[in-house]
């Protein structure tokens, strides 16, 4: 891909990062332009419409669709491009950015970002194809979180201010107060889990809520979902427990159980589920891995 070529779109959520997003996506068009770039951005006024615009970008076929936003705008750009060949690159100004830091952050100026975009290295990855108890479709690129972390999540979202790990921690607090732990009934590859537990993470990526390793091994592009279900354990234990998911050390508690395959039921009695921090919807749900589902384009030098 050169500069003089290429065909690039800009998927921006203005709002994120406190509207940095918008700054950040006007300097790296500017920069593309210079290079010799064609750029088209498109804004999304919801997450729907986010979603709409994805789908109506990588049909026009660019060289790359660039999402500058969290990772709630890269889950929409995801069903845009996901299939397409479209390579999808992500320029984080999120409050996590978890996709980001499993992609490879992107570093330096507008201008060397830019050049990064159009030297147009990819690498294949792994998405998650997720059926939702309604039956309709979407996918996922890192984790997906059933009980206390999807609770958590939720408190974290309806934050007026939010900064990535220290809304979560402070969300992780209060949730603990009235969390209660769910019946869940889980198969992976036919083998079945089941009883009450705190949690549920399947993970095509190992972290989410700003970089707490949840499912710690879980690599992209490897065709397998790592599963990590959390039993019924006392708050007190829980809180214990929990300073290790920032290292991944969680996985060698007796508590925690971890299992890998390709597809991955989830049935519970109650809550929703949280997908690349987005709101799914409630159990039953069915995750099943699609390899090498998507290009992603490497911004790192």
């Amino acid at each position: 891909m050169t500069g003089s070529r290429s065909h690039i779109a800009l998927l921006v959520n203005p709002h994120s990062g406190r509207r940095r997003a918008a700054v950040t996506a006007v300097r790296l068009k500017e920069a593309l332009r210079e290079a010799g770039a064609r750029v088209y951005v498109y804004t999304g006024r919801s997450a729907a419409d986010s979603r709409r615009m994805a789908r109506l970008a990588a049909a026009d076929r660019p060289d790359a669709l660039v999402a500058v936003g969290g990772d709630g705008l890269v889950h929409q750009a995801l069903q845009g491009v996901v299939g397409t060949g479209v390579p999808l690159a992500v320029v984080p100004t999120g409050s996590g950015n978890d996709i980001a830091r499993a992609f490879g952050r992107p570093r330096g100026s507008a201008r060397d970002v830019a050049a990064a975009v159009l030297r147009g290295r990819t690498r294949s990855a792994d998405a998650v194809r997720l059926r939702l108890a309604n039956g309709t479709q979407r996918y996922f690129l890192s984790v997906l979180a059933c009980g206390f972390d999807a609770r958590v999540n939720e408190r974290a979202n309806g934050f007026r201010l939010r900064a990535g790990r220290a809304a979560y921690l402070a969300a992780v607090l209060a949730e603990l107060r009235s969390f209660r732990p769910i019946d869940y009934e889980i198969e992976v590859d036919g083998r079945r889990l089941a009883g009450p537990g705190m949690l549920v993470a399947v993970g095509n990526t190992c972290a989410y809520g700003g970089g707490m390793r949840v499912c710690p091994d879980a690599e992209p592009d490897d065709g397998l979902l790592d599963v990590v279900f959390v039993r019924q354990v006392s708050v007190g234990r829980f809180l214990r427990m929990f300073p290790r998911v920032f290292t991944g050390g969680h996985t060698g508690l007796e508590e925690v159980v971890a299992e890998r395959g390709r597809v991955v039921t989830v049935r519970a009695e109650a809550g929703a589920a949280y997908a690349d921090g987005e709101r799914t919807g409630p159990p039953p749900l069915v995750c099943e891995v699609a390899p090498k589902a998507v290009e992603m384009l490497e911004l790192t030098s």
